[in-house]
């Protein structure tokens, strides 16, 4: 009886180290699922493309031929200088008013005719042109009787960020009906060539533009 009752309490003993076994891997393979299924349901990150578009502006290339272009400014039909180039009528400037003074003699020119008339008072010009570089050619020249001399006319004004300042028509040509052309290189990288015109005494005035590419 000894023998029996001995060898039963050691079957329960070994029965209780299975059991407690059969626990611990029961909970340790718990664990390890809830760890494996936590990173297989995980949410992967989406990414998210952004496509911007682009809005195109279409230029009315009969109003605004591309560069190289000559505009004259004031009253006029088109016409051709004494170089072979063409002229477009006035077209770009924000403003003013025009003044034709008829057929005269002007000094320091071939072609006489693109200062034959103007616009005045003018705040601003703009032309459309590709983004690069340009010689800008201003032509300027004092037709009105009203202006006596030096000091009567005087503005400023700037060029793609390049500033005329004290701008005085009759200083620069040396005198009334005499032609006088500033010519500055500029940068346009917004698809547009800008003029602005401040005045101080008297008002601004302006005979002619061309806008030639930089070759």
């Amino acid at each position: 009886m000894k023998t029996t009752k001995n060898s039963l309490l050691g079957n329960l003993a070994h029965l209780a180290l299975l059991l407690g076994a059969f626990a611990l891997a029961g909970c340790t393979t718990t664990q390890q699922q809830r760890v494996g299924g936590g990173a297989d349901t995980a949410t992967t990150p989406t990414s998210t493309t952004i496509v911007q578009q682009t809005t195109t502006t279409t230029v009315d290339t009969n109003q605004f031929p591309p560069p190289p272009v000559r505009i004259k400014a004031g009253p006029s039909e088109p016409f051709v200088d004494a170089d072979g180039h063409p002229w477009l009528t006035e077209r770009g400037f924000v403003g003013g008013n025009w003044m034709d003074w008829g057929e005269r003699e002007i000094a320091n020119t071939k072609t006489p005719r693109i200062y034959w008339s103007e616009i005045y008072s003018m705040e601003s010009f703009s032309y459309p042109v590709p983004n690069g570089k340009y010689i800008v050619k201003l032509h300027f020249c004092e037709n009105y009787d009203g202006i006596m001399g030096p000091g009567d006319r005087v503005f400023s004004f700037n060029v793609e960020g390049k500033e005329f300042k004290d701008f005085d028509v009759w200083v620069k040509a040396g005198g009334p009906q005499r032609a006088y052309v500033e010519t500055v290189e500029v940068e346009v990288t917004d698809g547009k060539l800008d003029i602005t015109f401040t005045p101080q005494v008297e008002n601004p005035e302006i005979n002619g533009i061309e806008i030639l590419p930089v070759q």
